[in-house]
């Protein structure tokens, strides 16, 4: 015999729900909005197209990568979150940025219904880097916020310094 109270609720697809990408940067598990991420790669495959950046003004971004005639700047998720750095495998490259995000590894895709206002605990940077909190299987996801990865000064030190990349190839060339 079965009680209604002990059955798990299935998840419906509403209007309101949204698909994620959970995913994994220094044994942490963040989320993204699925419709965020325009293309997931191995690093492998980026091997010969990244091009080293040589500035210190952004430590967590090393390379920038261009796709479809748009440089895209490759940011460590662990540095970005302040966690021990470990080897990444996979980069997210994002839709609406010109960022992509180097990550351990996805986790997998869930349907969210809610995400949760930050608390008042996060504060400062964090309270751009998330969108909020979501609640999946008795686990608290921090849920990322795209645009969060690089500030608008952040984005002009490093076309600074792409600039710089671009100009000293043209003259060794």
């Amino acid at each position: 015999m079965k009680i209604a109270a002990h059955d798990k609720a299935k998840p419906r697809r509403g209007k309101n729900s949204e698909q994620v990408i959970l995913f994994s940067a220094g044994h942490r598990t963040f989320g993204i909005a699925a419709e965020s991420v325009q293309e997931i790669r191995s690093t492998d495959s980026l091997g010969g197209a990244a091009v080293e950046l040589e500035q210190a003004d952004v430590p967590k971004v090393k390379h920038l990568v261009e796709r479809a005639g748009r440089n895209y700047y490759i940011v460590n998720a662990c540095a970005h979150f302040g966690l021990r750095v470990t080897r990444p495998t996979l980069v997210l490259i994002l839709r609406k940025i010109r960022a992509a995000v180097l990550v351990d590894g996805i986790e997998r895709m869930e349907e969210l219904s809610v995400v949760h206002a930050l608390p008042k605990a996060f504060h400062g940077a964090e309270r751009n880097w998330y969108r909020g909190l979501a609640y999946i299987e008795d686990n608290v996801i921090p849920m990322v916020n795209p645009a969060g990865f690089l500030t608008a000064a952040e984005f002009e030190k490093l076309d600074a310094a792409a600039k710089a990349v671009e100009f000293a190839g043209v003259a060794e060339g």
